[in-house]
């Protein structure tokens, strides 16, 4: 694994080993990236299910102010701060050990906004966990009034179109995996 572009372009991540993770593809990451395009510069970036932090990490490369990763897998959360290290980032990143809804309730209750809002669940669990947090945060005040809430999931999964506030604003489907991109329906 490796950072795509930005200040940290090229720098290798120390990669999942022996935990089960499923790290977002080279491509998909990059595909990702340019479609968000410089809206990243300064943004409040927040990687749920973070597993080792490429995410994120991508984002504070291509300029994001600050990256929340939260993760509830104690050996995940400690991969992330070994890959936070090794790139010396150490005030523009904060790692947050939680279960996703539990500790977007914490960033809440700091009353930030953030930017951008980027879930991966595990896919054997993913149906339900897409759901708690996109319904979690159709009721919150955290996404900023133009920003994205972005769900990676199975290109088979179906994610619904509309919630209360958030709507669905692109599907991009790439191999098996896909993204969908969720605005508040006011500044949609």
């Amino acid at each position: 694994m490796r950072v795509i572009a930005g200040k940290y372009r090229s720098r290798r991540l120390k990669g999942p080993g022996r935990l089960r993770l499923r790290p977002t593809s080279d491509r998909l990451r990059e595909t990702f990236f340019n479609i968000l395009g410089p809206a990243v510069e300064d943004s409040l970036f927040v990687d749920l299910y973070a597993g080792t932090g490429a995410i994120g990490i991508e984002a504070l490369s291509r300029g994001a102010r600050l990256a929340v990763f939260v993760e509830s897998h104690a050996a995940s959360a400690r991969l992330i701060r070994q890959n936070l290290e090794s790139l010396e980032i150490r005030h523009s990143a904060e790692v947050i050990d939680s279960e996703a809804v539990p500790g977007l309730e914490k960033l809440a209750a700091r009353r930030l906004v953030a930017d951008f809002i980027f879930l991966d669940p595990p896919y054997d669990d993913a149906a339900t966990e897409h759901m708690r947090v996109l319904e979690f945060l159709d009721a919150s005040h955290l996404i900023a009034p133009y920003g994205f809430v972005i769900a990676e999931h199975h290109r088979r999964m179906e994610l619904p179109q509309r919630l209360r506030r958030l709507e669905r604003t692109r599907l991009h489907e790439q191999g098996d995996a896909a993204l969908s991109f969720y605005r508040l329906a006011a500044a949609a």
